[in-house]
């Protein structure tokens, strides 16, 4: 069935689209993956669900949603979600923002945890159905705000709350996490859509590539690609594998369209030991240090700009374990600080002997260094 309606953020319309191609636009408004790509179904189906997770088919089963197709999946609530104002209105409907804007989530049990009790209730808008990622979560009414609630295995959990207690401590933007149980509790960081978030892959497509990316954000401005160097910096120290396109990004001014600054840094559960502790403790030849310091070498913007981070210290790494709020045994602990030290030593040596050679490569130029 073609695409026929408007795409529109709050009440503005900021997209026209005519058999799914889009005839008239916002440029300034206009969702940054759709000004990249132009594909409506592809920006629509790319805020679905995971259809692999196992509360997804039970959630869509609950809500009489037969096809597994994204589109008809986010259509079912008209594309809305919690950390962005965008939304599609397709022709004829009479709606406005206040109409498809979330006011409860009366499946957040079953999207979290499966629970049979929810499974029978009548359909209501649901944000889950375009809550994306492949852990098993939901989204919570809390305090008058939306809280993001994520399962996860203890060192998963742990994983994500050092990681939070040490990027504050450093100074950085960081997502707020919380203990609770066998999940991490998180606060809408758009503070209920007053900001739109925009993963990193409206931008850059798959590419994870570090220049790439860091080019890209310097030419927003220099304070964007700090940020974003902060948390591939973060990711060498804490050894997350898991950062992809989806799970870093930029907060715009709903309103204007301006890019206002990097997302906090969030999703570090598949970090540090979250799959077991690896065989190299002592993180020779490290793949997430070496892409980091190769960036370092390449981009004299990001050298100089890096220079500057804070490093962890012990002191405040047994804080930050202790602000977890989650009983580790000890030995996993010690492990687990000693590994990221590690890596810090590693980090500032090679960065050290960085400034040594272009601080000599200038002196025989004959530049004052003093």
């Amino acid at each position: 069935m073609p695409l026929n309606g408007e795409i529109l953020s709050r009440d503005i319309v900021v997209a026209t689209v005519e058999n799914g191609v889009i005839t008239s636009f916002d440029e300034d408004r206009l969702p940054m993956y759709l000004l990249r790509t132009m594909d409506v179904e592809g920006w629509l189906c790319s805020r679905a669900i995971d259809p692999h997770r196992t509360n997804s088919r039970l959630l869509k089963r609950a809500l009489r949603i037969g096809s597994t197709d994204d589109l008809a999946t986010v259509l079912r609530v008209h594309a809305a979600t919690i950390t962005d104002t965008y939304w599609f209105r397709s022709a004829g409907e009479n709606l406005c923002y206040e109409d498809v804007k979330f006011k409860e989530n009366q499946f957040a049990s079953l999207a979290l945890r499966g629970d049979p009790d929810s499974f029978n209730k009548n359909y209501s808008p649901t944000p889950e159905l375009t809550n994306i990622g492949s852990y098993e979560k939901c989204w919570r009414q809390q305090d008058g705000g939306w809280f993001l609630v994520k399962r996860g295995s203890e060192l998963e959990r742990f994983s994500e709350l050092l990681i939070c207690r040490l990027g504050k401590a450093l100074g950085f933007p960081m997502a707020e996490y919380f203990a609770e149980g066998d999940t991490v509790v998180s606060p809408d960081f758009t503070d209920g859509a007053t900001q739109n978030f925009e993963p990193a892959m409206a931008l850059m497509g798959d590419s994870e590539d570090y220049a790439e990316n860091f080019e890209k954000f310097w030419e927003l401005s220099p304070e964007i690609a700090k940020e974003y160097l902060q948390i591939i910096y973060m990711d060498a120290l804490c050894f997350n594998m898991d950062r992809h396109t989806n799970n870093y990004g930029l907060l715009l001014d709903p309103n204007s369209g301006e890019v206002l600054s990097m997302a906090p840094n969030f999703d570090n559960n598949i970090a540090l030991f979250a799959r077991g502790i690896p065989a190299n403790l002592a993180r020779k030849n490290d793949k997430l240090i070496a892409l980091y310091l190769d960036l370092l070498e390449q981009n004299s913007r990001a050298n100089a700009i890096a220079t500057g981070f804070p490093a962890p210290t012990r002191e405040m790494l047994q804080r930050c374990v202790e602000e977890t709020g989650i009983e580790m045994d000890d030995e996993t602990i010690a492990t687990a600080c000693d590994f990221i030290m590690t890596g810090n030593e590693i980090i500032q040596l090679t960065m050290d002997n960085l400034q040594l050679t272009i601080k000599g490569q200038g002196q025989d130029q004959g530049l004052n260094f003093s």
